[in-house]
C-alpha cells in the first residue's frame, strides 16, 4: 500500500437522500462503510472528518439574522449527528469505530484528544472527528488540514459527488475545461481553484510536512486504487510532483 494513514474528508451533502430530502442516506452511509472495512482489510488506518451541510449552512444563519459564531456552533454540533449515524453504521461492518468531538459532549461522545486518536488509529479502529476544530469562523476543510497534520496522515482523501478532480474551470458549466493531474498548493490557492478553503491550504502549506491530497470521484473503487497508489483524480501538493 502506498498510504498506510489517511484521512477521508467528507462533505454533508454526501450523507443526504436527495430523493426523499432527507438528511441522511441508509445507502450512501453504507457505502462510505463499505469502504472504510475494505481499507481495513487492506491494513490502511482511516480518520474521517465530516461536514454538515446536509443538515445546517452557515448561509441559514444568516438569512435568520443569527451572528456567525452561533451559526458556526449550530454547523459543529450538526457534525456531531453526522459522525455518530456514520460510526454506527461502519461498526455494523465489523470495523470498530470511534467519534471524537471537538465539542465536549461527554454523555455522548469522547472529547477529542490526538494522543487518543493516533493509539486507537494503530489499533484499527476508524475515527471519526466532529466538530470541526471547535472553534467558529474555521471550516471543515480546515479541521481536515489540522487534524491530518495532529495525526500524521500520509495523505488526504476528498472524494467529490459528479466531478473526478480538479479542472480548470467547472466543467458542469465549462465544456472546455481540463483535469489537472497534479497541482502545488500555492498554484491551487492562485488560480483559486476552491478545491479547499484559503486557511487550510496554508495550514498544509506552513507545516513541515509532506501530506498530499487526492480529489476524486467519489467511488469505492477509487478509494482502493489511491490508496494502493494508482493515479486517480488529482494530487494536490506543496511542490506539485
Amino acid at each position: 500500500m502506498k498510504y498506510k494513514r489517511i484521512l477521508i474528508k467528507i462533505s454533508g451533502e454526501a450523507l443526504a437522500d436527495e430523493t426523499n430530502h432527507l438528511i441522511l442516506d441508509k445507502k450512501k452511509l453504507e457505502e462510505i462503510a463499505k469502504v472504510v472495512k475494505k481499507l481495513h482489510d487492506m491494513k490502511v488506518q482511516v480518520g474521517i472528518v465530516v461536514g454538515a451541510g446536509n443538515i445546517w449552512r452557515g448561509k441559514l444563519a444568516h438569512s435568520i439574522s443569527l451572528d456567525q459564531a452561533t451559526g458556526d456552533y449550530m454547523g459543529m454540533i450538526a457534525t456531531i449527528i453526522n459522525a455518530n449515524a456514520l460510526a454506527y453504521t461502519i461498526e455494523r461492518y465489523k470495523v470498530k469505530s470511534r467519534v471524537l468531538s471537538s465539542l465536549e459532549v461527554k454523555s455522548v461522545i469522547e472529547p477529542y484528544s490526538r494522543v487518543h486518536a493516533i493509539s486507537r488509529l494503530k489499533n484499527g479502529e476508524a475515527i471519526i472527528f466532529a466538530a470541526g476544530t471547535g472553534n467558529p469562523y474555521f471550516t471543515t476543510d480546515t479541521a481536515a488540514a489540522l487534524r491530518a497534520i495532529e495525526i500524521e496522515a500520509d495523505a488526504i482523501f476528498m472524494a467529490k459527488n459528479g466531478v473526478d478532480g480538479v479542472y480548470t474551470a467547472d466543467p458542469r458549466k465549462n465544456k472546455n475545461a481540463k483535469l489537472i493531474k497534479k497541482i502545488s498548493f500555492q498554484e491551487c490557492v492562485n488560480r483559486k481553484l476552491g478545491v479547499m478553503d484559503l486557511t487550510a491550504l496554508t495550514t498544509l502549506m506552513s507545516n513541515n510536512n509532506k501530506i498530499r491530497i487526492h480529489v476524486f470521484g467519489m467511488k469505492e473503487m477509487n478509494f482502493l486504487k489511491v490508496a494502493k497508489g494508482e493515479n486517480v483524480g488529482t494530487v494536490l501538493s506543496k511542490d506539485g510532483k
